[in-house]
């Protein structure tokens, strides 16, 4: 029988039809055909597909700096941090996304609010998504996702039960960093203080991103971090 898809995006880029429903998209994902390049989320029936190239100094550079930081607070001790190609699913939410940052702490995955995926081969220590709520997750602006990552990601991870949510957008003359926390579903904005830091609700320490120009007329990022 032939084969039908959905969308043809490039030459060899083909959604298949029953990757248009969430149990669909996970099989797809872990299939042969799925992309290697680009980020492909599914939101609650949608599928969002981004294949545009990544802003060195607006995007990039700045999921480093934030992911970094990160690995170097939690990594061995509280739990794990990820970036790049990590996927979060949620049966709850409709949701299987690649935040820009994932943090994943021992005491959740303990007490099973997220569990790792084991890969196809059920090997020893590999793993393939994350199910669950992971207790932190960042998103990056760039262009191509500003709606997605301002609008239609936050009450999806909300309604997986992200407990708190960072969203960062240097783009423009000032940086944009917010951090907000789950409150009853809904995410809400953690204030800052007078310089600008806030307290994140699950690593229990104040953070707050900023940046210093380069000798070539760039910006590098810090993210930097205090006790509350």
């Amino acid at each position: 029988m032939a084969r039908e898809h959905a969308i043809i995006f490039e030459e060899n880029f083909e959604i298949p039809l029953h990757a248009l429903t969430f149990e669909g998209f996970r099989r797809w994902v872990h299939s042969p055909e799925f992309p290697e390049t680009g980020r492909i989320d599914f939101l609650d029936g949608d599928i969002e597909v981004d294949m545009s190239p990544e802003d060195l100094h607006t995007h990039g550079i700045v999921k480093v700096a934030i992911a970094s930081a990160l690995h170097t607070l939690v990594a061995g001790r509280l739990g794990e941090a990820f970036t790049d190609r990590t996927r979060v699913v949620s049966r709850f939410a409709s949701l299987s996304s690649e935040p820009d940052a994932v943090v994943v702490l021992w005491k959740s995955l303990q007490e099973g609010r997220v569990r790792y995926v084991p890969a196809a081969s059920e090997e020893p220590g590999r793993y393939v998504e994350m199910e669950g709520a992971p207790d932190l997750v960042v998103e990056v602006v760039s262009d191509s996702s500003q709606r997605k990552d301002t609008k239609k990601l936050p009450p999806l991870y909300a309604g997986a039960g992200v407990p708190e949510l960072w969203i960062a957008d240097t783009r423009g003359r000032e940086i944009r960093f917010q951090i907000h926390d789950l409150d009853n579903g809904t995410y809400v904005p953690v204030e800052p203080d007078s310089e600008g830091w806030m307290k994140s609700p699950r690593l229990g320490l104040a953070f707050r991103l900023i940046r210093h120009s380069t000798p070539v007329s760039t910006w590098y990022y810090v993210l930097e971090y205090r006790e509350g």
